[in-house]
């Protein structure tokens, strides 16, 4: 699907579904704001506001991903979990992930730390939002996380090709944490329409109950996701990336 001369729709949605609200600090003056702070790394799991997204449903591997990743979370106790399915016809009871359903979720405050897990197609422009048909931007995605979760501890979980486009200079706030498929440059991998999970929402999934922390479970999925594609004899690899901000280094996983 051709998704780069409608990537604007999705921005522009974006807008219409939000209240008018004051613009965005430019980074240097949000990087010197006060971060929420936490003590020893350690968010209670019921204190977390969690937005689950699933892009596309040409391959169930999104939807797969969205509710594995939700199932593991509520095991750890965490409750504020918004989950939204580009698979309506499959999955009835959860809300379909428009632009004006993303946006909300994503804007809406809460909690004392944030986690965004999206698993989607992308390019260069962005990951994809088939309902939207169009592409969220760098951009888009930074100003709806300032604005839903401010200086909270927020991690965001970018699994689509080319998702190192998010890692800009704008989304590298001392308070997030960004974990990113794929090189901006490269695709990732098992997004078709007989597999179960992505590559990397595979190697995340298995490496979770393993890790303590955000910055572990970081490093212990690349290095799955890297093994993975070494035997599956993938001549490009997809290049994982990871920007870990400075005030959240110690940051644990939910219920760690």
């Amino acid at each position: 699907m051709s998704v780069r001369p409608i990537a604007l729709l999705v921005v522009l949605l974006f807008a219409a579904a939000c209240t008018p609200e004051q613009t965005a600090a430019p980074p240097t003056a949000r990087a010197s704001q006060q971060m929420a702070m936490v003590a020893d790394g350690v968010v209670p799991a019921n204190r977390w506001r969690v937005v689950l997204i699933a892009g596309d449903n040409d391959s169930p591997a999104f939807d797969n991903g969205v509710e594995a990743m939700r199932t593991k979370l509520a095991a750890r106790g965490v409750r504020d979990i918004r989950a939204l399915t580009s698979d309506p016809g499959a999955n009835p009871s959860l809300p379909v992930a428009t632009a004006a359903n993303v946006s909300s979720a994503l804007r809406t405050a809460g909690g004392e730390a944030c986690l965004a897990f999206i698993t989607s197609h992308g390019d260069e422009s962005g990951f994809v939002l088939k309902q939207a048909r169009g592409t969220v931007s760098p951009a888009t995605l930074d100003n709806a996380l300032d604005a839903g979760c401010g200086p909270r501890p927020t991690v965001v979980v970018v699994s689509a090709c080319h998702s190192g486009v998010f890692l800009t200079s704008a989304m590298r706030q001392p308070n997030r944490i960004v974990l990113a498929a794929a090189a901006p440059d490269r695709a990732s991998f098992g997004c078709g329409a007989g597999d179960q999970y992505t590559y990397f929402d595979q190697c995340l999934l298995q490496q979770f109950d393993g890790a303590s922390t955000w910055q572990q479970l970081a490093a212990t999925t690349k290095a799955c996701v890297e093994n993975l594609e070494r035997r599956m004899g993938i001549r490009r690899p997809s290049l994982p990336q990871t920007f870990i901000g400075s005030g959240v280094a110690d940051l644990r996983l939910p219920g760690r």
